[in-house]
């Protein structure tokens, strides 16, 4: 039923972890698989022809690094038996495997089911949007990827996820979140480079809304990215990077093709169509005339937007409010926000309102033992 798809490149003693999770998980469907690509590595890990819970392992070793591209030649050869891709990266792991069943039980316009990815701090991941999901925590048909061309080699690493989120809105398809289908993501610190992950982010990024933002959309979301980012490079001393990113851009910006989303999946991939859902369920069960915008995170501007097509006021988190709006439209970060203010919450307080609706919030996870 499953093909898993690591990536890896110089980290051995992170993969060893990773499968030693994997098989901790117990028996897997008998056509279930662990297809390992090695992007590269200076160091090898010798892989076993299966894990000790039967899991058969197959390697892919390359002689340059396709980073995340690489994933495509493991679709490629993946058992086709197995109609779902269940990508992961060296250092993440499903916690359970309640997740094969709601795989099988997936509408077929659903291409991709997104993962609740928990962090070791106890938060959660960061990234994704409704029909975004994060690259370390997804299970995706194989026939969709392969019909779609896989993750494009042009991104190398970061944001191609919303690239190929895009495709599959653009083809018919849905992304879909469940936080029942959860993953450990260690996220290791080895090979992390902050100044060449903000040049990556500034460019992709921007390839993403060359290529998908309607057109007069397209000014006011490159220059809310480049805010974003530089604001992200000055706190993490990445300005070198953020500066690379730009030249990047440039250098790469006339060769990016142009297949602008119709407004209609463009609000579907913003966020903005499932806020605008949320908000006004949560409005026609108990109207609010103002609110004040807290936790502000990812596409934060999707949420006002909603709420001033509801007539809903805006006001400062400090004043009387008659809901507090959680700001962000990743679905990590909303829960953990939307938690948070949960326990906090005393009788006269104002009510608290998720910005996109999800299956029921499940306890925060729990640390998981080294």
């Amino acid at each position: 039923m499953i093909s898993y798809i690591i990536p890896t490149r110089d980290r051995p003693q992170r993969l060893r972890d990773t499968l030693a999770r994997l098989d901790a998980l117990g028996p897997h469907p008998d056509a279930a698989e662990l297809i390992v690509i090695d992007n590269d590595s200076r160091e090898r890990l010798v892989l076993p022809p299966s894990l000790p819970n039967g899991l058969r392992v197959r390697e892919i070793a390359l002689a340059e690094n396709l980073a995340a591209a690489s994933r495509n030649l493991a679709a490629q050869h993946a058992n086709p038996a197995n109609p779902w891709l269940v990508m992961l990266d060296d250092d993440s792991f499903p916690l359970d495997l309640r997740f094969l069943s709601l795989l099988e039980h997936q509408p077929i316009d659903v291409a991709a089911l997104a993962a609740d990815i928990a962090l070791p701090s106890g938060l959660r991941e960061s990234g994704g949007l409704p029909e975004v999901f994060v690259g370390c925590g997804v299970a995706i048909r194989r026939d969709a990827f392969l019909r779609l061309g896989g993750y494009d080699p042009a991104f190398g690493f970061y944001a191609e996820e919303y690239d190929l989120a895009a495709r599959l809105l653009l083809a018919g398809f849905r992304v879909a979140f469940d936080p029942r289908f959860r993953i450990r993501h260690d996220k290791s610190t080895v090979n992390r480079s902050m100044n060449l992950i903000l040049a990556r982010l500034v460019r992709n990024s921007s390839f993403v809304t060359l290529r998908y933002a309607p057109r007069d959309l397209r000014a006011a979301e490159l220059r809310a990215a480049r805010r974003r980012y530089r604001a992200i490079a000055e706190k993490e001393h990445a300005l070198h990077g953020f500066a690379r990113g730009l030249r990047d851009l440039r250098a790469a910006r006339r060769a990016q093709p142009h297949t602008p989303l119709p407004p209609h999946l463009w609000d579907r991939f913003t966020g903005l169509a499932h806020a605008r859902l949320a908000l006004a369920a949560a409005h026609a069960a108990k109207p609010f005339h103002s609110a004040a915008i807290v936790d502000h995170g990812k596409n934060a501007h999707v949420v006002a937007h909603a709420l001033h097509e509801l007539g809903v006021r805006i006001i400062g988190d400090g004043e009387d409010a008659d809901a507090l709006v959680i700001g962000t439209m990743s679905p990590g970060p909303m829960l953990d926000a939307l938690q948070r203010r949960s326990r906090w919450l005393g009788p006269h307080a104002p009510r608290v309102i998720a910005p996109w609706a999800i299956p029921p919030v499940r306890p925060a996870p729990r640390r998981i033992a080294a």
